[in-house]
């Protein structure tokens, strides 16, 4: 895996104070992506184990209640097991909730053994490519009308699609 940066404090991009990390390498090539640079599979530094140790390290503040996994494509890294190992280790290490943004919808992510694999280690999924035309700037947490935010733990309970309900006092 690679990425292009780690916000220790990120307060941006979910509820709260969370640790962000950004990886690099997207096939979706979504007209007016935010994040265009990060989508070159070998932008970025190579991730290693000290930078997931310091990750883990940021997650277990006292101030931060999250982790965001955004890109780039989180789904599309799969080459290796370093995304998996780090989701597992944040949730067995600090308990802190993970939110991942996707351009795959759920219903293609849990067609994939890998990708499903990371998502089973997922709270919250903001899924769907970024669409131009749908685009709403007064959307929480996401970009364009048709991408959802996803209760995982409860969709993959019910087998059914549960949004994540927000909480106004974050």
């Amino acid at each position: 895996m690679r990425y292009e940066k780690i916000r220790k404090f990120d307060v941006s991009n979910a509820p709260g104070v969370r640790t962000t990390i950004f990886v690099t390498g997207c096939t979706h090539n979504c007209k007016g992506c935010f994040n265009k640079e990060l989508q070159d599979f070998n932008a970025g530094k190579i991730w290693t184990k000290s930078d997931e140790d310091m990750f883990i390290e940021y997650t277990k503040n006292e101030n931060v209640v999250g982790v965001n996994i955004l890109g780039g494509e989180p789904m599309q890294q799969t080459m290796d097991r370093a995304l998996l190992n780090l989701l597992r280790r944040i949730n067995t290490e600090t308990g802190k909730n993970i939110w991942l943004w996707s351009g795959y919808t759920f219903e293609e992510i849990i067609k994939d053994k890998d990708r499903k694999e990371l998502l089973e280690c997922v709270d919250v999924l903001v899924d769907g490519r970024f669409n131009i035309e749908k685009r709403n700037i007064n959307l929480k947490y996401r970009g364009s009308e048709n991408q959802r935010v996803i209760d995982v733990k409860e969709t993959l309970k019910n087998n059914s699609i549960i949004l994540y309900e927000f909480e106004e006092n974050i």
